[in-house]
């Protein structure tokens, strides 16, 4: 079985549980799964970032990253943006602060790395825990929504999308792939694959409103799906570049078929708060 399907067969239904649970049982503790899941992954995010940054020789300072993570993890997990929006900048700001601190003493033996090595640790947490906990506010942000199980839906929705994306750029570009976008930065990515992709994501998505979503109108819920496509493909050529930066195919081999966790993350980064967002516009 090509390790790309048998992967996808094993994460999938762990993914999916921790979506429905708190669907299938009313109960306050249904939304640690996924929050521990979220935890995790951004965790594993964050080392596989670092891991780059030292191929590049980076010395980004990982222990102050994963505290800010921390922070920005407890910030979303209560809804921060929408119920606490003053926590999380709170948080943003008390990471920075002690991240300028704690690197000043770090750098004393040579202060002309000091920038660089404070960038890229900003910038790892920004990117993997600060978009990343977009997922958990989807999550936990929208229990008090008029539209039943929303979060649950907004989730299985940017799941869904994103995957179908992937999926339909991978296989469409695999195969009928001839036009490079950025072969500078990705040779496999194709205009065919991302028509793929905008293709079959646009059928997913109208799926969803027809069946587990109806209360998105499938206009609008087109017109998501395709601008996630899009945004999903800069999202994946960011990724790109920061392995090519690092000499690496892959971020890491954790997933068979799939290389590394922010080979999967690179899209739904920059899609969780968009999703989270519209929800907000979208359904009030």
């Amino acid at each position: 079985m090509n390790k790309r399907i048998a992967t996808a067969l094993i994460a999938l239904p762990v993914l999916i549980l921790t979506v429905v649970l708190p669907k299938l049982i009313s109960h306050p503790s249904t939304k640690w799964p996924f929050a521990f899941l979220t935890a995790i992954v951004i965790g594993a995010g964050i080392y596989e970032f670092f891991s780059l940054t030292k191929h590049m020789q980076l010395k980004g300072d990982a222990s102050i990253a994963y505290c800010g993570a921390a922070l920005l993890f407890v910030a979303f997990f209560v809804d921060a943006p929408r119920e606490y929006p003053t926590l999380l900048i709170l948080s943003l700001l008390i990471f920075t602060a002690a991240l300028l601190i704690t690197q000043t003493f770090r750098f004393q033996a040579d202060f002309s790395k000091m920038l660089a090595g404070t960038g890229v640790t900003l910038l790892g947490v920004i990117y993997v825990a600060f978009l990343g906990g977009y997922m958990l506010a989807i999550r936990n942000g929208f229990e008090n929504s008029l539209v039943s199980d929303l979060s649950t839906k907004l989730l299985g929705f940017l799941f869904l999308v994103v995957m179908g994306a992937d999926t339909g750029a991978y296989y469409v570009g695999r195969s009928f792939g001839k036009h490079k976008i950025v072969p500078k930065i990705s040779p496999g990515k194709s205009w065919e694959g991302l028509i793929g992709g905008i293709v079959l994501s646009g059928a997913l998505a109208l799926g969803a409103s027809y069946t587990f979503f109806r209360e998105l109108e499938p206009i609008p819920g087109l017109a998501l799906a395709s601008t996630m496509t899009v945004i999903g493909f800069f999202g994946d050529i960011v990724e790109s570049a920061f392995k090519r930066g690092a000499g690496l195919k892959d971020a890491a081999s954790i997933l068979p078929g799939h290389g590394g966790i922010l080979d999967r993350l690179d899209s739904i980064l920059l899609n969780a708060p968009l999703v989270y967002y519209f929800s907000i516009f979208y359904f009030g």
